[in-house]
């Protein structure tokens, strides 16, 4: 992702592009802003209106001064409205908008190849849609607050400045490019910066996710200090580059506070001037203009903080909009013609070669054809390529050369989702949602009835110990399973193939964490689902694969010996080794 990474101006067009979506609202801030940063301004008008009024001790206009009071406090009232108003309009915006991010950046991560989510950590990817997005919400929301808002007040106090006294406007005019030249140095410098703190954000909380996972690994190795050393380096070098960032971005406010001073000081003294040589403004004048000298520096210094925190932002943002345009994974158009129904269970392989690396070779003229029906075992030493026939099988991914058919139908040529929707998987690795019992059953089926999914338990041998849980089928068990055993967390993935019973099962290592009691149970529970139904079986105990049609012995990415179980036997080659090993 680092290498890949979009450019901030890139990023502040696709902001631009979600933000003109609520352009209604933003419309509504302006229109509210403009009449907030008016009213704001013209109470300092009033002001010297009301001073004017004030000859001297014994000499006062109370008629219209009690006027002008009446008109400042109406004024002071539509303003505080119109400022209430924009900020429920600039909530709105932010939040719709970091709500349609984070869905789209969680809805691509499920339409990414699994060779992406392969290749990156899933603590940085989570990062990205937490993380990230909730950095992007913060500048956000501090951008249309004050940005718009300061942006409008400098602009409309130097309008009521120049119909006040253009003499002494211009002095300010002058004066101001110093400000936005010192903010803008200081933002270029920062914002790489806040890009590399995202970064090692993004590689902390990695390092915080495979640890919090593997906790009990991490304790039975006794990697604890090592694992704190390691967290230790990452947290200091984070450390480091928030230091830097903020100790840069920090000089900005004390630079424009510098500058905004120069101005006022630029005001008094030549409104002084003008008000005693010439007489060309009036004390009230005076009072109204200063006041908007006051004003109209004190913008530079919120829109000082909020540059800063717009540069965390768009660092933020870029890693988001990065992931968020990441290709997805490309299908096929649904139609009659690339929807698999009806399948019996015919499988061909024919001249596949894959590697998931490209100069590294696995799988070379790989051959096999599978009759409707047929079990196939697929057994071999770690690493030959068991696990990668499957990837294959369900399109995880895709050959390098030749062709996988189902049902005499390139694999590529059809839709992903009914080919997976024909193929009943359990793997080794067992993944539950933190949701009920009957719910994770259910996933495979979502309109099963309840006496579905206690028949399909039933099958599997996965009712009794449901019906010891304290609420049963209803208990909610807690992430990856919470403290269900891993032989129970695997007996619930079997439930669910037991409950879609598709035409086609892909069983790796599906009771690699049971009991052997259990797992004979559980055997002709398998025979019984398998019967009519072409099943891969990927297995390391040989035991479980003897009652298979055909057994594919792989050795490094090939195909070495195939036959049934006793015609490998009599082989006595490698398959013989490895029975008797």
């Amino acid at each position: 992702m680092k290498d890949n990474m979009i450019s901030q101006k890139e990023a502040l067009i696709e902001l631009g592009k979600r933000i003109k979506k609520y352009w209604y609202m933003l419309a509504g801030s302006m229109v509210f802003a403009v009449v907030y940063v008016v009213l704001s301004l013209y109470i300092p008008k009033l002001i010297g209106y009301g001073t004017d009024k004030i000859i001297d001790a014994k000499k006062v206009d109370f008629s219209g001064l009690k006027n002008v009071i009446f008109t400042i406090v109406i004024c002071a009232i539509v303003a505080g409205i119109a400022q209430w108003i924009m900020g429920l309009c600039n909530n709105r915006i932010t939040f719709n908008v970091i709500r349609d991010i984070r869905e789209e950046a969680f809805a691509k991560t499920q339409r990414l190849p699994v060779s992406y989510i392969d290749s990156r950590s899933s603590g940085d990817i989570v990062n990205n849609v937490i993380t990230d997005v909730d950095q992007l919400a913060d500048g956000l929301l501090m951008g249309f607050s004050n940005l718009f808002t300061g942006v409008v007040t400098i602009v409309l106090t130097l309008i009521f400045m120049l119909q006040t006294n253009w003499k002494i406007a211009l002095v300010v005019i002058l004066i101001t490019p110093v400000s936005f030249f010192v903010a803008g140095f200081i933002a270029k410098r920062t914002y790489s910066m806040f890009r590399k703190q995202s970064e090692i954000r993004g590689e902390q909380t990695a390092l915080i996710d495979e640890t919090i996972s593997g906790i009990k690994v991490v304790k039975a190795f006794g990697q604890e200090e090592n694992t704190v050393k390691r967290f230790d380096e990452v947290n200091d070098r984070l450390c480091d580059v928030n230091m830097k960032a903020t100790f840069y971005s920090s000089i900005t406010n004390p630079s424009t506070r510098f500058v905004n001073n120069l101005v006022y000081a630029g005001v008094t003294i030549s409104g002084g001037l003008e008000a005693v040589l010439t007489g060309g403004i009036t004390v009230g004048g005076l009072t109204c203009i200063l006041s908007y000298a006051n004003q109209y520096t004190k913008p530079f210094n919120e829109i000082s903080g909020v540059v800063t925190e717009l540069q965390n932002a768009i660092a933020c943002s870029a890693r988001v909009f990065t992931l968020i345009n990441e290709e997805p994974v490309k299908d096929v158009e649904k139609n009659e013609d690339t929807v698999l129904d009806n399948i019996s269970g015919k499988v061909d392989i024919e001249n596949v070669d894959f590697s998931y690396v490209p100069d590294k070779k696995l799988i070379e003229n790989l051959n096999l054809h599978v009759a409707p029906g047929e079990r196939v075992a697929i057994v071999g030493p770690t690493g030959c390529g068991k696990t990668t026939i499957i990837n294959l099988l369900m399109r995880f991914y895709d050959v390098n050369s030749g062709k996988i058919s189902v049902e005499e139908k390139d694999i590529r040529d059809v839709t992903r989702k009914s080919l997976r929707n024909s193929y009943g998987m359990v793997l080794q690795e067992t993944w539950l949602r933190n949701a009920t019992v009957a719910e994770n059953i259910a996933m495979a089926k979502p309109d099963a009835s309840r006496e579905e999914i206690i028949s399909a338990a039933k099958s599997s041998h996965a009712h009794s110990f449901i019906k010891r849980l304290s609420e049963g089928y209803d208990t909610v068990i807690g992430e990856d399973g919470g403290n269900l055993s891993q032989g129970q967390k695997q007996l619930l993935c079997i439930t669910r193939v037991m409950l879609a019973l598709p035409p086609m099962l892909i069983l790796d290592e599906a009771t690699s964490s049971i009991d052997t009691r259990t797992e004979i149970r559980i055997q002709r529970a398998f025979n019984k689902m398998m019967k009519g139904r072409t099943t891969f079986i990927v297995a390391h105990r040989l035991s479980t694969i003897k009652e298979a049609d055909c057994i594919l012995v792989m050795n490094a990415g090939k195909i070495i010996e195939q036959g049934n179980h006793e015609e490998l036997l009599a082989k006595k080659g490698f398959y013989y080794k490895l029975w008797n090993s």
